[in-house]
C-alpha cells in the first residue's frame, strides 16, 4: 500500500491505496466523486476526464499515486452552488443525450476555454478531440462550448 494525500473538490484526502490502483476508481470508490464515469479503461474515450492541477487528464490512465500533492477537479467540483456556465450550456443546447460523455466533455471543454477563451468551432472540436460521443453527433457539444464561450465561461 502507498499513502496519498490529494485534495479534490476543495477537500484534502489521504488514503492508503494500492500502487496500481487507477485515479477514476480511487476518486469514485473511495472519494465518492461517482459522477466520473468509467468508460473504456483505455483513455479512449475520455468520460473520465478531471482536472489535475488545472490540466485536464484521462484519469483512467493515471495512477491514484500520480496524483500524490495534487490538486483535483471533478465534474462534482465545476459548480458553486449553482451549474457552472459549461453546464448551463450543455443544458440549454441539448448537448447531452445519454449523458454518459457530459463529465468528461465539459472537463475538457472547461481547460480548453480556459486556454483559449474565444475558441472557432474548428479549434472548439479540436479541443474536444479524443472525447467521444456516441449519441449527440457532436453539433450540440459544440454549440454548447461556443455558448459558454460567449458567456464568459473561461474567468
Amino acid at each position: 500500500m502507498a499513502k496519498i494525500t490529494v485534495t479534490v473538490d476543495g477537500v484534502t484526502y489521504s488514503d492508503d491505496v494500492e500502487p496500481r490502483l487507477l485515479l477514476v476508481h480511487y476518486l469514485r470508490e473511495q472519494v465518492g466523486k461517482t459522477g466520473t464515469p468509467i468508460g473504456c479503461d483505455t483513455s479512449n474515450c475520455g468520460a473520465c476526464t478531471v482536472h489535475m492541477n488545472g490540466v485536464s487528464v484521462k484519469s483512467c490512465s493515471v495512477l491514484a499515486v500520480q496524483a500524490e500533492g495534487a490538486e483535483i477537479t471533478t465534474i462534482e467540483g465545476m459548480a458553486d452552488g449553482q451549474w457552472h456556465p459549461l453546464q448551463q450550456a450543455f443544458h440549454a443546447e441539448h448537448a447531452v443525450q445519454c449523458g454518459y460523455c457530459s463529465p468528461g466533455m465539459i472537463m475538457a471543454a472547461a481547460d480548453l476555454l480556459r486556454n483559449n477563451p474565444h475558441p472557432s468551432d474548428q479549434e472548439i472540436r479540436a479541443g474536444l478531440e479524443g472525447n467521444l460521443c456516441r449519441c449527440t453527433g457532436y453539433e450540440n457539444i459544440v454549440r454548447a462550448v461556443r455558448r459558454a464561450a460567449e458567456a464568459g465561461a473561461s474567468s
